[in-house]
């Protein structure tokens, strides 16, 4: 069963086995690493550890990081941004991203209905969530969240908006809409 954790230095070994089998890029969406963060040493992790763990309270932070983790393998990332700010209108409030070799196994949509929780429990009524264009997978993983297409396209992205009021989690842990049962 997968668990969606905190950040921590403890999983260094298993964060670079991810993200060596993503690859060089910036597809690790979720991570929150920036092209300055050095993290294969164990002092260098340990800062970027540090520095995604800097606000503790989700009311206050700029962006909560969880990292999907299953068996001590890190299998995946997924971060709310917290703030409207020019990024997130961009990039979206959640942005997420799960190695290639646990794809398709639920996984994404799985987190991303727990990160919808506490997106919910900080406040929000709504988020934007984007995924490039014809990526099927992800669009897929977003609406059966309740994300809804922005009409028109934009370019080389695809928007879509889900809308957390009056949607409470179902006890499977999906969400439904109102009335579907």
């Amino acid at each position: 069963m997968p668990e969606l954790i905190a950040p921590t230095a403890e999983l260094h070994q298993a964060w670079l086995e991810a993200h060596h089998e993503w690859g060089p890029g910036p597809h690790e969406d979720g991570f929150g690493l920036d092209a300055e963060d050095e993290v294969e040493s164990g002092p260098g992790f340990a800062a970027w550890v540090a520095r995604l763990a800097d606000e503790p309270d989700p009311a206050r932070a700029l962006c909560t990081f969880r990292w999907i983790v299953e068996d001590g393998r890190v299998l995946g990332g997924i971060a709310l941004r917290h703030r409207d700010d020019d990024f997130t209108r961009r990039a979206g409030h959640i942005g997420y991203g799960i190695r290639p070799s646990a794809r398709r196994r639920g996984r994404a949509s799985w987190a991303l209905g727990r990160v919808l929780d506490l997106a919910r429990t900080a406040g929000r009524t709504r988020v934007l969530l984007v995924c490039e264009a014809g990526n099927h997978a992800s669009a897929r993983t977003i609406e059966r969240q309740g994300g809804i297409r922005e009409s028109g396209e934009r370019g080389p992205e695809w928007r879509y908006w889900i809308d957390l009021a009056g949607r409470a989690p179902e006890p499977d842990g999906h969400r439904h809409p109102p009335g579907s049962g």
